[in-house]
């Protein structure tokens, strides 16, 4: 992927078992496990062989009055970098940059009218 693509797509939601109810039978996506570190499951969406995207289940008391949402990665070439230059162009980082063990270097950020989008430095692949 090259800087400025979408990367990558994720759902939030408060109830996985509908959602994968619900994007089975309207998409024919698959819903795979994949077991984290901390005890929770993290959902891959799947097509065939095909990783489309993700899904997880808010919990917890950080998500309070969160709404469900899908949420948006582009890819960029230092996410750090591109956090100072989101700053720089009126934005704001509401996460800073953190590493995801297999994936890469992942930030939250909006854009100067609030629209929140995720960005992402993968990690090289052979």
């Amino acid at each position: 992927m090259a800087h400025g693509d979408f990367a990558w797509n994720e759902l939030m939601t408060s109830d996985m078992e509908a959602a994968k109810t619900f994007y089975g039978g309207l998409l024919g996506w698959e819903a795979k496990a994949w077991p984290m570190p901390d005890g929770g499951t993290y959902w891959l969406w799947r097509r065939g062989e095909r990783d489309l995207g993700g899904a997880f289940k808010m919990e917890g008391p950080q998500f309070q009055g969160t709404p469900p949402q899908w949420m948006v990665y582009v890819t960029v070439d230092d996410c750090d970098a591109a956090c100072a230059r989101i700053c720089e162009l009126g934005g704001k980082v509401m996460q800073p940059p953190f590493d995801v063990p297999d994936v890469g270097r992942i930030a939250m950020v909006a854009d100067p009218a609030g629209a929140a989008f995720g960005i992402m430095t993968p990690l090289a692949r052979d």
